[in-house]
Formats: structure tokens, sequence, C-alpha cells
């Protein structure tokens, strides 16, 4: 099946398995979002949101989060990982909007990608969901997902963006990484994977895929019977 088929057919399915995609973290305007895209970096939008109406009640806007200390956003975000990091970034990112915006979230990708822990996927993700602006927020589920059905064979995120552009109409592409990321985690998860009972991948991904994806599984369940094995002195 040739790539634009794929494309006709998946955008069909999600739509019928996703016609609304709320976005997963909580928020009220374009900087409660941004602090939020940026703690969720190898974190759960669960704990993300658990862990927000705190930050949010002391700092709702850059002025207040610049002023916070280190040490103080780290007590508040402690349960979120990479914390000592992401604090830094945080502060940062309040003074930096202060002194450089005036408080506002830019919405210009060039100017996003220079504050403190904002990198391209999170830059993406407050243009698409804050500014409506039409990007493809890549991480590494969705790039996950991307090489399973065929449709990059990039190495990184970026280079999967690029495909992933080049294979689907752009008014879809904001909606879609986010129907994306919902079929991801309720059919298509990383480990432990059958592709033949994927409703997607059982006709997206090629026969050698299928087929190194259920080794790996074999290998993964070997290891957890080893793990498990009862050890005799």
């Amino acid at each position: 099946m040739k790539r634009d088929e794929k494309a006709i057919r998946i955008l069909r399915i999600l739509e019928e398995l996703y016609p609304e995609t709320p976005i997963p973290l909580v928020h009220s305007d374009p900087f409660t979002l941004l602090v939020a895209v940026v703690l969720s970096a190898q974190t759960t939008d669960k704990k993300v949101n658990e862990v927000t109406p705190r930050l949010f009640a002391q700092a709702s806007d850059p002025y207040r989060l610049g002023a916070m200390s280190v040490d103080e956003i780290r007590e508040i975000i402690r349960e979120i990982g990479l914390a000592p990091q992401k604090a830094k970034s945080l502060k940062g990112l309040g003074e930096q909007l202060v002194q450089v915006y005036d408080g506002e979230v830019p919405s210009d990708f060039a100017k996003l990608i220079t504050l403190p822990g904002v990198g391209r996927k999170t830059a993406n993700v407050v243009l698409a969901q804050a500014f409506g602006q039409p990007t493809f927020p890549v991480d590494t589920h969705i790039h996950r997902l991307a090489a399973r059905w065929g449709l990059s064979r990039a190495k990184g995120p970026d280079g999967t963006e690029e495909d992933l552009k080049a294979t689907f109409p752009k008014e879809t592409w904001s909606k879609l990484h986010l129907q994306m990321i919902y079929f991801g985690r309720e059919y298509c998860p990383a480990l432990h994977h059958d592709l033949d009972q994927c409703p997607i991948c059982s006709w997206a991904s090629s026969q050698k895929r299928k087929g190194e994806e259920a080794k790996r599984n074999q290998e993964l369940r070997s290891r957890k019977k080893q793990t498990r094995r009862p050890v005799h002195s």
C-alpha cells in the first residue's frame, strides 16, 4: 500500500476513534500550557496535572514564576521526573518571558525555542494548542507509531516530523498529533505490542516490522522468566 493511501485510511480510523481531542494537560492560557508541557518531559500527563494546580496557585504568570526561588519550585514539582533540572528551567523561563517578552508567551517558533526548557516539540505543542498554528509536534511515542506504520524511516523525531508533514494535509496536523497520542496509549504501547491485533499496525506495518517486534517481545518474555526463576543454594 502506498504511503498516501495509508494516510487516508489512518486519518479515517483515527477520526472515528477520536473525533474530539481534548488537550491532556490542564491549563488556562498559553503560559500555563507552556509550563505544563515543559514539565511533561519524561513524565506522565496525569502526574503533571496533579502537580500544576499547586504551582499555578503560587505562580499563575511569568512574573510570579520568575520571582520564586529554584528551591521553592523544586519543592512543589519534586514528584515530577527531572525535578531539579526543570525547576531551574522554569525559573529561567519566567524571568526571560518578563525581561524579553513583557510577560507574554511569544507565538513564534524561533523565539519559543530560545526559552529555558523549551525544545522543538514543546514549542510546536504551544503553537498548535495555544495559538492554533498548524504544527506537528513529534515525541518518542509518535516517532514510534510513524515507524511502525511505515510512514517514516527517520532515526529521530525531527526527521519523523518532516515525513509526517509531507504525508498528511496541513489542516490535519495539530489534531492528528493528539489523535496519535491517544491511539498510542490505548492501542499501540511501546512494549509487548501484538501488531497483528492492532487496528492500524495489523495492516500498515510490514511483515519485517512485525517479525522484528515479535522477536523482541519473545526476548522480553524470556528475560522476565529468567528474573523470576528461583535461586537454589
